[in-house]
């Protein structure tokens, strides 16, 4: 027994502090609800002072110092026990629940033979009231559930029943008959079901005490000084061991109840006590006499005589060190007494008498100060609480308020009353108090709320795309996934479309060997490569049948191969790569015969044979495999391979779990090797077994046991993976949520031992029972969770025989299919009352092992794995024990009990707050290499889908919320998507964007609503991403499985689909659309943003892409309703509306070609609006658009005529396009200085009329140029009059050999195709040659074959277009360009590629190309011929400029394009360079307006959504500038592209962290400073501007400038 069991058992009854809870300790009228049900002596009210901590809720006790020398008392506040009397009927308890409502609880007490009754009665309460209770069998407390029941009773989770309260006059009643004389007592809590309240009893179970063994206790309340000594007696018949808490509380209960026994055998309470005294007193007698056992005095006696030595004493203030020696003086004063003979029973009567003479004494006038009872100070406290309104103190107004009770307390003290009379004041109400009413911020009855820990969002980032965790093996791991010959295999399939007929690697020591065949063009290509360094020979021969050596044909023999009798040699060729470590040696056969199926080879390597283990190696040309059905399609976007082998074994796979999880682990190396599409395959196959959508079970039986241990064999290779492949744990999260946890030993064997045990113990062994047991034992599956909760239900509803069918149905499990398994299911339950109770117990806890098997991210199930558990069985025949997860903090665990107790909370916030922490807690244990580390990633999983099921339960909650509340939910349900995904660096800054909006809102910044809202619409880009790459990972792979296998193709075709309504990411989808109306109506954001505001007539067409229909041509004005607007399209002809819940820039090419061509242009937010567009399609309808907004109404087809006559009179008033064809000036390059009309265009041009014009601040870049005719000119030139050829060291043309190259059939020698396929670098080399050297094989020239495409463009084979911009991309440089390029450009400061070697000029070379080739581009060959002009007129000029690495880009409207307004400036600014602005990136850039007048006020329309920056390095970009830009009438910038020398790197953005949103002084400096330079250049111009420009170190860049079309 420990050190305090003593205390703990013989003080319970002293000096009860007793804490004033609303819900139990006080009644209405102010009656202490404990004075009512327990014992007390005097001196427990009289003589404590002991301070107290007051929590607006509650009143707490404080440790402090003792006024006299006693111990440290341990404070005991004992569950509040209701007890029985003599009476008939007795108030066992009065407690106020919740201001005005009164709860009165009374215990009838029978004659023997008939049954307690136990009464509750509300007063001023509703009937939404209920009584949520349970029996309590034993010590333990463990509920029960009887069967006899009050009517309406409703059993609450399998775990309590819900007794609502019935009207009777003006109060609401229930009563409880019990008949089952095993229940001890009662335990209960009244719900208030509508509001979600619960009422406890200081936080914990009231509990009516009822008579033991079924007879009726003349007195069921025993004395706790009796139980006590009892106790204490049980503890030295023990052993006098040492107890935990909980066993201390065990033992004392026993003794209570073997006391209880003994009273109902007869025994009064006077006999007990007589009977224990003696016991103790002859234990007293012993302990005088020299021996070990130690006396024990009852502390409630030690306390009574240490107060009288401390008030003899003069009532001093005593240290704890003081204390403590005057409780040890006091007991050993009483131990004197006893050894001179005195009984327990004397010392009490002595003590008593003693303490009353101090209170006579107390209410005598004196000088010595009357102590007030902390007590009697708690209850007024309460009051003084309660008449305020309950407000919530700080601690220092608590501890006032204690004082200021104490004050009042004392004035009646003063009156004269004694202590007596002012408890009767007190219970009265009569004493005055002063206190105001304060206003109630929080309710009383509150849900109980974790704290949340402050956590930095970004150690929550992944970005692993491509990396590898580091694992402790001997080598480093190499960053490349495929080694040099997967690499070369995966070439050589791309190149011939994927007709892979055969393929094998052989090990070769320590090297690899790799032999690929092919099948295109109804050839056989049979490709060799390997990664030895060796020179190595091929010994080959073809094969008509398995094994025979036949010479091959002279047509195929490679070049310098060597003929033998009856086989061939052919050396090994080196290949190289820009990447050394895919270099390899490689050979290559093509054979046009289909009469050989196979090769023989052997390997000759410095003379020693290399064979197959002593045997040829062999591989055939094609290997039989299973006919693929039609609609399979090729497999692209696949890991086909694999897919194939599923399909294969799925007839194997279809016999039970068993084979298919163990095939499923087979194929995990093979999957993982695939990378992410090979774990998509996985995932579908695992998917579409989950969903029913493949056979579980065919002829063959299956032992659970053996279910169990294949599934943990395929969950230990998932959960190995998830370590390995950081990049891949979404998908192998996503594979496990469909694979039951399983576990080798008895976790499978307990559901076929477990179900025969139900069997015995509830004689129901046939019927249904007999035929499910049938089932378990020869192949149990997921559908037994089902079956399990339906027969649950069934027996819960009272035997409904429609509540099991419904379980089961809306589970998916039909008659059908239970009449489907191999030991089919053809009964219904059928069970009697009796059995009812048995039932529900043992199934509910065989549901936990059915679970533990099928159901790995079952909460409850994943919850018991990771804490641990342990279970006798309760008769069944195996018991249960699963160790706790070591590493799991005591916070952990209480957060896991959290979640527990409030999963099925209605208001769900705090469970939601809970899971999130339970998950962020969680996650630096899934990062650390763990043995059970798949346990903790099932809690994982199931703490994932809790937040879904919770957030869906929450919607109601949200139905009359404001902004605030919402956005916090998104904010939960975000963090929770962040925590499930990989790849999640845009989601974090969605939700540092949604916490950032928050704080907007509370410090009420004005633009908080428009911030929010481009956070909002950013979430939903991340949304639509993230649904798209689930489309492009998983679709492909169910379509061509699905196909494979059979699966309906409705499951097909939404696979993706109901993946993402899975998850999280739909969740947040609703979330965003409750709040978007809420934030467009704060902002005053309307339903529409206009961007072409005009009016239009036309039939309305609804398209999903206005990019498939760029090119079309409409016969009649149409209104499109495109569902996705990029922003780079072009608008079809007959287009006189576009509209769309898309949100491209304001600025986009698109929006400037709607306002170019007069076509209404818009952008609809609300979704109801543009479904009613949509509803409409087919019908006329004519649009009238204001700046904010679009007002639709039915047409004529009249309006719509005279629509059509209007528009035809506008067109012809429109001034005909030309262009004049620019010549080559003779020069290559030119400086700034030297840019006419003749030489460049208005971009290079008005950039060289900014220089020296615009304020000094106005930072212009530096440029030259390569003028018009420079591209005609360079493709004319020598160096691109011939072609590409190769010729090898002393190589002849053997053989003529057809190949297609560039459009064009020719003859090429075998080396050239070996130079195209693989460049070997050891035998060949590059060599021109001009068109009259091979007059047999007539090359062309590139401006033939450019002149032969435009032809075939001309006669509408636009296809023709992409083949026109590679060959343009073949021009090689003359030599005079480069150097005068590069002249030019050291003379203008500008920096030489070409000085950072000769790779850096092949860049800009390239670049400069691209140039050139976007004159072929779709969009702008298309855009040329809607204005019908001369596309062969059109000139290219390239501007120079080197790269200014922005930190901000912007473009400038000088006049409002919107609205038309001259006398404002619009502007658009994103982060990094402009592309992202101007090009089809996703997401709006920030946007502004500001008065010419008042530059210095800028006003933000909207904040940016765009997710991606792009940034570069130091750089140089070569613009478009053709002669077909800003003419009048045909606006042609943009058409075409400028491209940088290097690659841009994109960047997610944080907007959160930037200056431009969060620095309002930087804002206005930024933007001031982009509409000053905007204004400047218009007023130079004389005209509106179309200005772009970047942001570099706070300075202004204008790159280029346009007049505003």
């Amino acid at each position: 027994m420990n050190n305090t069991i003593g205390h703990n058992f013989l003080h319970k009854s002293l000096l009860r502090h007793t804490l004033i809870e609303h819900q139990s300790k006080i009644s209405c009228s102010g009656v202490s609800g404990k004075a009512l049900f327990q014992s007390q002596s005097p001196t427990q009210i009289k003589k404590s002072s002991i301070a107290i901590k007051f929590r607006g809720d509650r009143l707490n006790l404080r440790k402090t110092k003792l006024p006299m020398g006693t111990r440290h008392l341990v404070s005991v506040f004992p569950r509040a026990v209701l007890t029985t009397d003599t009476t008939s009927e007795q108030l066992a308890g009065k407690f106020c629940l919740d201001e005005n409502i009164e709860l009165q609880v009374d215990v009838s007490v029978p004659t023997p033979g008939s049954t307690i009754q136990v009464n509750f009665r509300v007063t001023n309460g509703s009937n939404s009231l209920l009584v949520h209770w349970g029996a309590i069998y034993d010590t333990k407390g463990k509920w029960v559930l009887p069967s006899h029941r009050p009517d309406g009773t409703k059993v609450y989770k399998n775990k309590a029943l819900r007794t609502p309260f019935v009207k009777s006059g003006s109060q609401f009643i229930v009563k409880i008959d019990v008949n089952d004389p095993a229940i001890q007592a009662i335990e209960f809590l009244i719900v208030d079901e509508a509001q979600n309240k619960w009422f406890k009893n200081n936080g914990k179970n009231f509990s009516v005490k009822l008579p033991a063994k079924g007879k009726m206790i003349p007195n069921a309340s025993v004395p706790e000084e009796l139980v006590q000594i009892q106790a204490y007696l049980r503890w030295e018949r023990n052993g006098e061991q040492m107890y935990t808490p909980e066993q201390e509380k065990e033992e004392y209960e026993a003794a209570r109840t073997e006391l209880m026994e003994e009273i109902a055998r007869g025994a009064s309470i006077e006999d007990l006590r007589t009977r224990l005294t003696k016991k103790a007193d002859k234990k007293e007698i012993k302990e005088q006499q020299p021996s070990d056992t130690k006396i024990v005095i009852p502390d409630e006696l030690v306390q009574i005589q240490a107060f009288i030595r401390w008030e003899k004493a003069g009532k001093p203030n005593y240290t704890p060190d003081q204390q403590l020696e005057e409780y040890e003086a006091a007991r050993t004063e009483l131990m004197e007494e006893l050894a001179r003979g005195a009984s327990i029973e004397d010392l009490r009567t002595w003590l008593t008498k003693k303490t009353d003479k101090s209170e006579i004494k107390e209410q005598q006038p004196s000088d010595t100060k009357i102590v007030m009872p902390d007590e009697l100070v708690q209850i007024q406290a309460y009051i003084r609480w309660e008449k305020a309104g309950k407000p919530n103190y700080t601690p220092d107004q608590q501890l006032r308020e204690f004082e200021e009770a104490r004050k009042e307390l004392q004035t009646e003290l003063n009156k004269g009353l004694s202590l007596d009379d002012i408890k009767k004041k007190i219970i009265k109400g009569e004493i005055q108090t002063k206190v105001s009413k304060q206003l109630k911020s929080k309710s009383y009855f509150r849900v109980e709320r974790i704290q949340r820990k402050k956590r930095d969002l970004m150690q929550l980032l992944r970005r692993h795309m491509t990396e590898w965790t580091e694992e402790k093996v001997p080598h480093p791991i190499k960053k490349t996934e495929l080694k040099a010959v997967e690499h070369f295999a995966k070439l050589k399939e791309e190149q011939d479309g994927g007709s892979v007929l055969n393929k094998k690697i052989y090990k070769i020591a320590d090297k690899e060997l790799l032999v690929l065949v092919t099948g295109p063009a109804g050839k056989t290509k049979v490709y060799f490569a390997t990664d030895s360094k060796e020179p190595l020979v091929l010994h080959w021969a073809l094969s008509k049948k398995a094994g025979e050596w036949l010479a091959p044909p002279p047509s195929v023999l490679p070049l310098d191969s060597i003929s033998l009798d009856r086989a061939v040699q052919t050396q090994f060729m080196n290949s190289s790569f820009v990447d050394p470590t895919y270099e390899v040696q490689t050979l290559e056969i093509e054979i046009e015969e289909d009469s050989f199926v196979g090769m023989l080879f052997i390997l000759l390597s410095q003379g020693n044979w290399i064979k197959d283990n002593g045997s040829d190696f062999y591989i055939e040309f094609r290997v039989a495999s299973k006919q693929v059905q039609k609609d399979a399609g090729d497999g692209k976007g696949t890991a086909k391979a694999l897919l194939d082998k599923i399909a294969e074994l799925e007839r194997e796979a279809q016999k039970s779990f068993m084979h298919r999880f163990n095939i499923a682990a087979d194929l995990m190396d093979q999957a993982t090797s695939a990378g992410k599409l090979g774990l998509a395959g996985i995932l579908v196959w695992m998917r579409f077994m989950a969903t029913r959508q493949l056979i579980w079970n065919k002829n063959y039986n299956v032992k659970p046991r053996e279910i169990s241990k294949a599934q943990d064999r395929l969950t230990d290779l998932l959960q190995n993976s998830y370590k390995t492949h950081p990049h891949y744990r979404e998908l192998i999260r996503m594979i496990m949520s469909t694979v039951g946890r399983g576990g080798e030993g008895d976790v499978g064997q307990r559901i076929r031992d477990e179900i025969l045990v139900i069997q015995r113990n509830n004689d129901c062994k046939g019927g249904m029972m007999e035929e499910w047991h049938q089932k378990l034992h020869n192949n149990t599956s997921p559908d037994d969770v089902i079956i399990c909760q339906a027969l649950i239900d069934y027996i819960k509803s009272d035997f409904d025989i429609s509540v099991y069918w419904k379980t089961l149905n809306e589970n998916g499990i039909t008659k059908e299919r239970l009449l489907s398994y191999d030991r089919a299911i053809h009964s219904e339950p059928n069970f009697r009352k009796d059995q009812k109770d048995g039932l529900l117990r043992d199934l509910g806890n065989y549901m936990r092992t059915l679970k533990a098997v099928h159901s790995g991210a079952d909460l409850e199930s994943a919850i018991s794995n990771c804490m641990g558990y342990s279970s006798q069985g309760q008769g069944f025949m195996v018991g249960v024990q699963i160790n706790p997860i070591t590493g799991l903090t005591s916070g952990f665990r209480e957060l896991l009990q959290f979640v527990i107790e409030h999963v099925e909370d209605k208001n769900v916030e705090s469970l939601l707050e809970c899971l999130l922490e339970t998950r962020q807690e969680l996650q630096s244990l899934l990062v650390k290499s763990h043995d059970r580390l798949k346990d903790l990633l099932f809690l994982d999983i199931a703490l994932d889908s809790t937040v879904r099921t919770a957030i869906e339960r929450g919607y109601e909650e949200l139905n009359n919320a404001g902004a605030e509340k919402i956005m916090y939910f998104i904010t939960l349900v975000l963090e929770n998507l962040v925590l499930s995904s990989d790849d999640n660096e845009d989601l974090i800054y969605c939700l540092k964007g949604w916490n950032h909006a928050m704080n907007m809102s509370k410090s009420r910044d004005g633009h908080w609503a428009l911030y929010a809202k481009s956070v909002l619409d950013r979430t939903r880009l991340a949304l639509a991403s993230k649904a798209e790459e689930y489309h492009q990972v998983l679709q492909p792979s169910a379509e061509y499985l699905g196909s494979r296998l059979g699966v309906d193709q409705r499951a097909v075709d939404i696979f993706t689909e109901e993946i993402i309504r899975a998850g999280s990411a739909a969740s947040l989808s609703s979330l965003l659309n409750r709040l978007d109306p809420v934030l467009r109506k704060t902002a005053n954001l309307g339903s529409w943003q206009v961007i072409s505001p005009v009016e239009a007539i036309g039939r309305v067409i609804v398209v999903g892409e206005l990019l498939t229909v760029q090119n079309k041509s409409y016969g009649e004005p149409t209104i499109l309703v495109a569902k996705t607007v990029k922003g780079e399209e072009e608008i079809p002809d007959g287009a006189v509306a576009v509209l769309t819940p898309d949100m491209p820039d304001v600025l986009s090419h698109v929006s400037v070609r709607a306002r170019n061509g007069k076509i209404c242009f818009a952008t609809c937010f609300d979704p109801n609006i543009l479904a009613d567009l949509q509803a409409n399609e087919g019908k006329l309808l004519h649009l009238k658009p204001t700046s904010a907004d679009i007002v639709y109404s039915a047409a004529k087809e009249g309006e719509l005529t005279d629509s059509i006559s209007s528009k035809s009179k506008d067109d012809d008033s429109l001034p005909s396009v030309t262009l004049v064809r620019k010549q080559f000036g003779g020069r290559y390059a030119i400086s700034s200085e030297e840019f006419t009309n003749e030489m460049v265009g208005a971009k290079s041009r008005n950039i060289s009329y900014l220089k020296g014009k615009v304020p000094s601040w106005v930072q212009i870049p530096t440029s030259v140029a390569l003028p018009f005719g420079v591209f005609e000119k360079v493709l004319s030139d020598g160096s691109n009059k011939g072609c590409i050829v190769a010729y090898g060291n002393g190589y002849t043309k053997k053989r003529p050999l057809s190949f297609e190259i560039w459009g064009w059939e020719n003859s090429v020698s075998q080396e050239f195709l070996h130079l195209l396929v693989m460049t070997p670098v050891r035998y060949v080399r590059l060599q021109k040659i001009e068109q009259k050297n091979e007059a047999n094989s007539p090359w062309p020239l590139l401006s033939d074959k450019l002149r032969s495409l435009k032809r075939e463009l001309g006669e509408g084979n636009f296809a023709v277009l992409t083949e026109i911009r590679n060959t343009v991309l073949q021009l090689s440089a003359p030599s005079q360009l480069v150097q005068e390029l590069e002249d030019k450009m050291k003379i203008s400061g500008m920096p030489w590629p070409g000085d950072e070697g000769e790779q850096r000029w092949e860049q800009a070379w390239m670049a400069i190309k691209k140039v050139w080739a976007s004159k072929w581009n779709e969009r702008a060959y298309f855009s040329t011929r809607k204005v019908k002009l001369d596309h062969d007129y059109l000139c290219m000029a390239v501007l120079v400029q080197e790269i200014i690495n922005a930190d901000y880009a912007f473009v400038i409207h000088t006049t409002n394009p919107s609205s038309g307004d001259s006398s404002e400036i619009y502007a658009e600014v994103v982060r990094g360079l402009g592309e992202t602005l101007v090009g089809a990136y996703p997401g709006r850039a920030l946007s502004f307006i500001c008065k010419k007048n008042d530059l210095n006020s800028p006003q933000v329309l909207g904040y940016p959504s765009k997710p991606i920056g792009l940034f570069i390095r130091r750089s140089i970009i070569f613009r478009s500038d053709s002669n077909g830009e800003d003419l009048e009438g045909y606006a042609g910038a943009g058409l075409y592209d400028s491209v940088p020398m290097d690659k841009e790197e994109k960047v997610v953005l944080d907007y959160s962290s930037d200056p431009l949103i969060i620095d309002g002084e930087f804002q206005q400096t930024i933007l001031s400073g982009i509409a000053g330079a905007g204004n400047a250049i218009e007023e130079l111009y004389g005209s509106p501007q179309d200005i772009e420009g970047v942001v570099r170190d706070g300075k202004i860049y204008v790159v280029q400038t346009r007049p505003q079309m």
